[in-house]
């Protein structure tokens, strides 16, 4: 096995008395001389190194705290914490969010990191990343924060993404696809180019996270087949019902909700739960206020909302159309997110958070 799969294996065979995480150095030149440290060979099979890991972890006289494996490489465990305001839900769970570095993935980035998560904040922006992490690991809890670039639309960039959580956490518990992008237009000013970028974005990237984390996740399955754990796509109200000028987007999404169904069917043999939550407009964030190149004014531009003359005719237009005449908020959707995670009987879902704008049929 290489050490890079070896990692979550070992990681869940010492999280009976809670998840734990580790930092794995890459080296040659390991001793098995420390205390508080088993070694192991890697040039087995992987049901024979299992075997030996689970007769030295059975035989050990205390906790362990390194494993080594020899000529690969150091895997430090550090304990599960527990502090007051943790969430049981979500405590010392390792999750991964694509865009989490701003916008809605930004929220909820800071609500499951509050709540005891450790969290992979994962986006191109690294200024922007780096800013939340920072303030992330400045709230002084004992879970870790960790920024990590990653180009959604590149599968070897997403591959890299996992490698890196896994070399620095251990492996991962939740994945939240949550990148992004949105270009509005009708069929006469939508290119092809920017088509294919958007369902590169949208929909390939869902489809490179999903194939890349489930890989690890079916690992720590081998071992920990009581452990439940989440794929979870940030999907859209549009992905519920098609959307005037916006079919780029929408048939993205759509798309998306196809691929959460058919995921779910595959992986819920290894506990593997995939669920999309369609959030209603985030009015507050980027996505739509950025006054250069926000929802609001492309669409005010692109003539969307009829006899609109400015962006906030275009924002009480939307607003009127929902029951709940307000947009979505950050907190809506970590509860929903929250809800997935905790619901060990629900997979295959796409799960509205619109204040009743769409609803399930």
């Amino acid at each position: 096995m290489k050490l890079i799969d070896i990692i979550p294996v070992v990681r869940m065979l010492l999280s009976d008395d809670g998840l734990v995480c580790c930092k794995t150095e890459a080296k040659t030149d390991v001793s098995d001389s420390e205390t508080a440290c088993i070694s192991i060979d890697q040039s087995g099979d992987k049901a024979s190194l299992i075997t030996a890991l689970q007769a030295q972890l059975s035989q050990a006289a205390q906790p362990v705290k390194t494993v080594l494996v020899k000529g690969k490489g150091r895997i430090s465990i550090d304990a599960p914490r527990d502090e007051a305001g943790f969430n049981e839900i979500i405590k010392n769970r390792i999750v991964i969010i694509t865009g989490g570095a701003q916008g809605f993935g930004g929220g909820v980035a800071e609500e499951l990191f509050a709540k005891g998560a450790h969290i992979v904040v994962t986006d191109l922006n690294e200024e922007a990343g780096d800013a939340m992490v920072s303030k992330l690991n400045a709230r002084g809890q004992s879970n870790k924060a960790l920024y990590v670039k990653v180009n959604v639309s590149d599968p070897h960039s997403v591959k890299e993404m996992i490698d890196q959580t896994v070399m620095a956490l251990g492996g991962i518990d939740v994945i939240i696809s949550n990148a992004g992008i949105l270009r509005a237009g009708g069929l006469d000013e939508m290119t092809p180019e920017t088509f294919e970028l958007m369902t590169k974005v949208n929909y390939s990237g869902y489809f490179y996270c999903a194939k890349h984390a489930s890989h690890v996740m079916k690992l720590q399955a081998s071992v920990a087949p009581h452990h439940f754990m989440d794929i979870i796509q940030i999907n859209s109200k549009s992905g519920l019902k098609g959307s005037n000028r916006n079919f780029a987007y929408a048939g993205g999404k759509f798309g998306g909700i196809g691929l959460t169904q058919s995921f779910a069917l595959e992986l819920m043999p290894y506990n593997i739960k995939v669920n999309s939550i369609c959030p209603g407009n985030f009015f507050d964030g980027p996505l739509w206020s950025d006054p250069e190149n926000g929802l609001f004014i492309q669409y005010l531009k692109a003539g969307k909302v009829p006899g609109a003359k400015t962006i906030e005719d275009v924002q009480a237009h939307y607003e009127m159309q929902v029951p709940a005449k307000r947009g979505c908020r950050v907190g809506d959707v970590t509860k929903a997110i929250l809800y997935a995670i905790d619901q060990l009987y629900e997979t295959g879902q796409a799960i509205p958070v619109t204040g009743g704008q769409e609803m399930l049929k």
